[in-house]
């Protein structure tokens, strides 16, 4: 596996093939970004890198270390993870004394700290006395969704590489290659995936089309008169955290292309296509601005949902905004 595998993120790997080509490399790097997106896949693909025999600036997926790495019993790189809900001072302990040991096999001994965030305040102290005092010989690479909840003494000792999140167009292109998939699916579940291809993975291994289908068609019977109905529907989004969110964003797409319909009539520009139709009536029902609220009261629902705000009562208040 080489960077070449990884979808997007081109700046970011230019910035490490840099450093890589000219020898510059970091004793600490912070990968941030939401989940999902390829941050744990490049930090594995740059560990290979760093000790790969024949690359220069990419990992050869054919040398001893690069082989090693692939079956997951390379003896100079190290995974640190959660203990349950922290990272734990024991674990932090653990890879400082392997930082005191030289490589086995490669030129350096690499160090990931899958969600790094999760480190109690123990452990991030401990952590920090070796960020203070780096050695040649080892690379630290922390992975975060959640950079501020890290202390700012471990944020100013690494070099940070912010993965954003990826345009729906490279998903799509990715679900295509992958999976064989449809344009239009593959668009529709990259349009949903809030920008993360794991998140469409997993979306399309759920069965993604089904609630669509759902959602869309309660939209077209809750559009009337009676609020009721719009408050029974969002009621009934689901009672998973996980699901709720997927059926906003739903919501949320469906009142996306209904503008774009309404403002340009072009089938073309819509995620749901095949559910003209019905992005036709609901586009026929409501004027442009409207739909624009609508989109950013599900916005607001959405965020305070995944904050863990009580989730009936939120949905209660965003059915009485879109009725």
């Amino acid at each position: 596996m080489s960077f070449a595998s990884v979808c997007g993120h081109q700046k970011q790997i230019a910035i490490l093939r840099s450093s890589l080509e000219r020898g510059r490399v970091a004793h600490a790097y912070l990968f941030y970004g939401m989940p999902g997106i390829g941050k744990r896949t490049t930090a594995e693909i740059f560990a290979r890198a760093l000790n790969c025999e024949k690359g220069h600036s990419d990992a050869c997926d054919e040398c001893p270390s690069c082989r090693k790495m692939e079956h997951g019993n390379h003896p100079d790189v190290f995974f640190v993870k959660a203990d349950g809900q922290f990272i734990r001072i024991k674990d932090i302990r653990n890879l400082q004394e392997q930082t005191r040991f030289r490589p086995f096999a490669g030129g350096r001994r690499i160090f990931l700290l899958v969600d790094a965030d999760k480190m109690n305040t123990e452990a991030a102290n401990a952590l920090l006395k070796t960020l203070e005092e780096p050695s040649q010989a080892n690379t630290l690479i922390l992975l975060t969704s959640r950079p501020h909840s890290l202390p700012l003494t471990i944020l100013s000792r690494c070099q940070h590489l912010r993965f954003n999140p990826l345009p729906p167009e490279t998903i799509a292109a990715f679900l295509q290659s992958r999976l064989s998939m449809s344009d239009g699916d593959a668009l529709l579940l990259a349009a949903s995936s809030g920008g993360s291809i794991r998140k469409a993975l997993e979306m399309n291994q759920e069965g993604f089309l089904k609630p669509r289908d759902e959602i869309v068609d309660q939209m077209v019977k809750s559009h009337t008169n009676d609020p009721l109905k719009m408050l029974s529907f969002l009621g009934n989004l689901g009672k998973d955290k996980q699901d709720v969110l997927r059926r906003l964003e739903i919501l949320k797409i469906c009142y996306r292309d209904a503008i774009v319909f309404k403002e340009t009539g072009e089938k073309g520009l819509l995620l749901n296509q095949d559910r003209l139709e019905s992005i036709k009536d609901i586009a026929g029902r409501l004027p442009s601005h409207k739909m624009l609220d609508n989109i950013k009261n599900i916005e607001v629902t959405y965020r305070a949902i995944e904050q863990n705000a009580n989730r009936s009562l939120v949905l209660e208040a965003l059915a009485f905004k879109l009725a």
